[in-house]
């Protein structure tokens, strides 16, 4: 059977080219992702670095293990889905095909072993070509989030032996999973009803898939409705997997929703062309709804996380713009209150230092450790520069406060906290301030309770009120001296510029070479659907139509497939800002939406683009063989 399956991939290579790059791709980008993971895991601390710093560097560390892993889950999320996506085109390309063996004797094990044979085969052939195209995507990888300020500068990925292994692997996993499905639906094929077969849509849609389909979207709606519950944290993770289970559920239900929405679009303006194209649309459903489903993936990623981000990212700088009284904030090194407070003209001031804290939660095989952050705060000061906050009056001593970013801490609990090289044992949690949806601290401290020999290198940001009518000019240059000064409304600007640049970054970083893969993951598909339809092109210059009108009748068939992607992609993206919305308004009871225009006219832009001179180059190549051996190829 293998020797079958290398005659099967022989005889039609030109078919198969896209599912090795899409291995190719998939196998480099988790090689990728998976060495910069480990070294970033591993990365020690520069030496004689003070404990505080050295925290600080571990927890700048697990940041960028934390965007690593993300970026690993989601390149082999979108691997399988690309290369099952293209398997599964194949497969229907060459139903035919696999009725004919069934007609001369062959069964259905032996059919899902000659597509699994194959599997095996492109993948180990991806597989070598993604070891070699590896340590390219590691040095991009990895200077990507050096320049976007995840790593420190300097870092590389380490090579691991090891990882050739786990690239065939991979690979072969990847073809082989991405297969199966495919595999599954060849062996039902009835070989009479194949031959027949004209793809209409009661074939696509088995009873395996209209659970899946609806599964997905009824997870979708579960999804939106638990957001607003679950809280700052949950309900933020549970609006960025919106997009992606809403995407899923229209590639599943794609044969059924793609062409019903293809129906709705005005081909009569477009003449005869346009009715032809539209023809074609609704007799190859499978055609149509493949090649809209990496499109459907990639805008509902791409376009939800980035929604998302950046609405969460204007509804965080909105909320501490209305928890924040001040006239003035410092910003400076190690605990500058004092100072502050005796420059004349000052009312009151709000010292705060963050520093990392090794925060330990529970008790007994309960327990779990975590690098976090705390806050060392006047608690009085405190309440007066951030209204609404609640009272932490109580927060003295020995005790600690949860933190606008405390996940499971509440009053009448106890951690265990040790910040640099000062351990403070047990504390007793005695108050909490409101949960933020940009987070922030998960602990908040008395200004005492760390050595201030410690913090003299740790950054504080101190609110400054001052007093009616002091001369604010001179006050601001007084306090110059201590560190930098700005007006509170342009440190909540600098503060919400640099939420949105971090947000941006991280985007970047997570959907930028898997969005990329995505793209090429439409293109590969376009290409494919254009060269198996040689004699169909051929039939239609039979019948009278010139070169250049069957190339605009594909063109017309290929950007109303994209243009049903875009907006079913739209509508999966439309899901996470609906949650992101709910969440907000549960949180903070106000509503922001942020929309990145730009990204997103660039996405579509960049779609139809490369979708329209994909697919006039695959038509062009289809009709490069002379008009009788096409014709004399027609099934």
């Amino acid at each position: 059977m293998l020797r079958l399956a290398w005659a099967g991939v022989a005889e039609r290579w030109s078919l198969f080219v896209g599912a090795v790059l899409a291995v190719c791709l998939g196998v480099a980008l988790v090689q990728s992702s998976l060495l910069l993971l480990i070294s970033a895991a591993t990365w020690e601390a520069p030496a004689g670095l003070p404990a505080i710093e050295r925290m600080r560097f571990e927890e700048g560390m697990l940041v960028a293990v934390t965007v690593i892993a993300v970026s690993l889950g989601l390149s082999a999320f979108l691997a399988v889905f690309v290369i099952g996506s293209t398997f599964a085109f194949t497969v229907a390309q060459r139903r035919r095909d696999f009725a004919l063996l069934r007609l001369v004797g062959g069964d259905r094990g032996q059919l899902r072993r000659l597509l699994l044979g194959e599997a095996v085969l492109l993948g180990t052939a991806g597989a070598a070509l993604g070891a070699l195209a590896g340590p390219a995507a590691v040095r991009v990888q990895a200077w990507l989030l050096e320049t976007l300020g995840f790593v420190p500068a300097g870092f590389t990925g380490q090579w691991r032996p090891w990882i050739l292994g786990v690239c065939v692997l991979t690979g072969v996993g990847l073809a082989v999973a991405g297969a199966l499905s495919a595999a599954r639906r060849a062996a039902r094929i009835l070989p009479l009803e194949a031959l027949r077969d004209g793809g209409q849509t009661g074939h696509v849609m088995t009873r395996g898939r209209w659970i899946a389909g609806l599964s997905l979207a009824a997870g979708t709606v579960a999804l939106i409705v638990l957001a607003p519950v679950a809280g700052p944290a949950g309900g933020q993770a549970m609006a960025m997997c919106v997009s992606i289970c809403a995407a899923l559920a229209c590639t599943v239900l794609g044969p059924v929703v793609v062409p019903a929405m293809a129906r709705l679009l005005p081909w009569r303006a477009a003449g005869a062309l346009g009715l032809l194209a539209a023809a074609n649309l609704r007799d190859d459903v499978r055609r149509t709804a493949s090649t809209a489903a990496p499109l459907i993936v990639l805008v509902g990623l791409v376009l939800g996380q980035s929604v998302a981000l950046v609405s969460l990212s204007a509804a965080a700088a909105a909320e501490l713009r209305r928890g924040t009284s001040a006239d003035l904030v410092v910003e400076a090194d190690g605990p500058a209150g004092a100072r502050i407070a005796a420059v004349p003209g000052v009312e009151r001031v709000s010292t705060e230092i963050e520093v990392p804290v090794r925060l330990t939660t529970g008790t007994g095989e309960l327990a779990y450790t975590e690098l976090s952050r705390a806050a060392l705060i006047d608690p009085a000061a405190y309440e007066s520069a951030h209204p609404g906050s609640g009272s932490v009056r109580a927060l003295r001593g020995r005790a600690a406060a949860a933190g606008p970013g405390a996940l499971g801490i509440s009053p009448g609990d106890a951690v265990v906290a040790r910040v640099g090289d000062t351990d403070l044992g047990k504390l007793p949690v005695v108050a909490a301030v409101p949960a933020r949806m940009g987070g922030g601290p998960a602990l908040l401290l008395p200004a005492g309770a760390v050595p201030a020999a410690q913090l003299a290198r740790a950054p504080s940001t101190s609110f400054v009120t001052l007093e009616r009518g002091a001369d604010r000019r001179r006050v601001t240059a007084e306090l110059a001296a201590v560190g930098t000064v700005r007006s509170a409304d342009a440190w909540l600007a600098g503060r919400a510029e640099a939420a949105t640049t971090t947000s941006s970054a991280t985007l970047l970083v997570v959907l930028g070479l898997g969005g990329l893969y995505a793209l090429i993951g439409v293109v590969n598909t376009v290409v494919i659907a254009g060269s198996e339809r040689r004699p169909e092109f051929a039939a239609a210059r039979a019948i009278g139509l010139t070169r250049r009108q069957v190339v605009r009748m594909a063109l017309a068939e290929t950007w109303a497939v994209t243009a049903i992607g875009l907006l079913l992609g739209t509508l999966a993206a439309a899901g996470t800002l609906v949650a992101a919305v709910a969440t907000m308004a549960a949180v903070t009871g106000d509503v922001t939406v942020a929309v990145p225009w730009p990204p997103a006219g660039a996405l579509v832009a960049g779609v139809l683009l490369a979708t329209g001179i994909t697919n006039v180059l695959a038509t062009r190549a289809a009709m490069r063989p002379a008009l009788v051996s096409l014709l004399r190829t027609r099934e």
